[in-house]
């Protein structure tokens, strides 16, 4: 690990004052300390915000919930609101990494973890994500983790987080600030970026803006579940999974929302797959439908062309089991 100056914030102000200084922030550290430990990373500067106050869970007036950033993985997954609203949440976030992770882990971190692709970590390895134009192992590499949806010709890598997949599903809104000017309040389908010619670029947030909040609506009708499929019970990243929430009335569909990780630089929502189920009979051929529209653009790497069978078999078992 090389040097690097380190300061604790006081406040959101002065949290927001260093970053737009320059610095990195940090709260749980979980993914950044392991980054910097393997020189994938090198900040010259961190500032500390674990405790500047972002750590609440309330309900808001239109019968969501506001999350705090700073709200760690383990409290937000025992919270009695989320268990009891949104249970698929729970799940993601449960299924997501050991005890000793969740416990540090923070609601924002989580959103902003980068990917956990072998050629990142590899620093002697070509990397675009790392080191933008020396290019892409992966690609014609060890692909078993890597994305068959929405990758480029530069970046292959899928984005490791469990908790953002479920709140995809749950129509999240990622809530920011910025110093000396106003937050900004941006969908959580649109925070994460595909890697097209910049994967470097990760994420739309500018240079010191920092996540403050995760707000919800009022939950989706329906029953909810979040399936991970994953090399090993324990800890492990998804090689596919799904978050789902489906109403049925009279055996007909009548609202589905469904996000899928493991399968794409980022959490991946296809509005065409719910398309395919609201109006349909609860059975097998809207299931095979909705998994043809999310699977239509879909391309394997050799190595990780079992996700495309898999992710079929995954959304079909987790829709039958949802309306049954």
């Amino acid at each position: 690990m090389r040097p690097f100056d380190f300061a604790r914030a006081a406040d959101l102000d002065a949290a927001l004052a260093a970053g737009a200084a320059g610095a990195r922030y940090i709260a749980g550290g979980t993914n950044l300390i392991d980054l910097m430990k393997l020189q994938v990373e090198t900040p010259a500067r961190l500032v500390d915000i674990g405790r500047i106050g972002l750590d609440g869970v309330e309900e808001t007036a239109a019968g969501g919930v506001r999350i705090g950033a700073l709200v760690p993985n383990s409290d937000l997954a025992a919270h009695p609101m989320i268990r009891s609203r949104y249970p698929m949440l729970a799940r993601a976030i449960l299924a997501g990494a050991s005890a000793q992770l969740r416990n540090k882990a923070t609601t924002g971190g989580n959103l902003l973890q980068r990917t956990r692709c072998y050629y990142f970590y590899e620093t002697a390895a070509a990397c675009n994500k790392r080191a933008p134009g020396s290019g892409c192992a992966a690609i014609g590499g060890v692909t078993r983790i890597h994305a068959i949806l929405g990758g480029s010709a530069q970046c292959i890598a899928t984005h490791p987080s469990d908790m953002a997949v479920a709140l995809l599903a749950l129509d999240a809104t990622v809530v920011t600030a910025r110093c000396g000017g106003a937050g900004r309040r941006i969908a959580l389908g649109e925070l994460h970026r595909l890697p097209g010619d910049t994967p470097a670029i990760e994420t739309v947030l500018e240079p010191g803006e920092l996540i403050v909040a995760v707000e919800l609506p009022a939950p989706p009708p329906g029953r909810q579940a979040y399936r991970k499929v994953r090399d090993r019970a324990s800890y492990a990243f998804a090689l596919v999974s799904v978050a789902a929430a489906v109403a049925v009335e009279d055996g007909v569909m009548t609202s589905a929302r469904l996000a899928f990780g493991g399968l794409a630089p980022k959490p991946w929502r296809d509005p065409a797959v719910e398309a395919a189920l609201v109006g349909q009979p609860a059975g097998t051929a809207a299931f095979e439908a909705a998994a043809a529209a999310l699977l239509a653009d879909a391309k394997g790497q050799g190595g990780n062309d079992f996700k495309i069978p898999l992710v079929r078999r995954t959304l079909i078992a987790t829709l039958r089991d949802l309306t049954s």
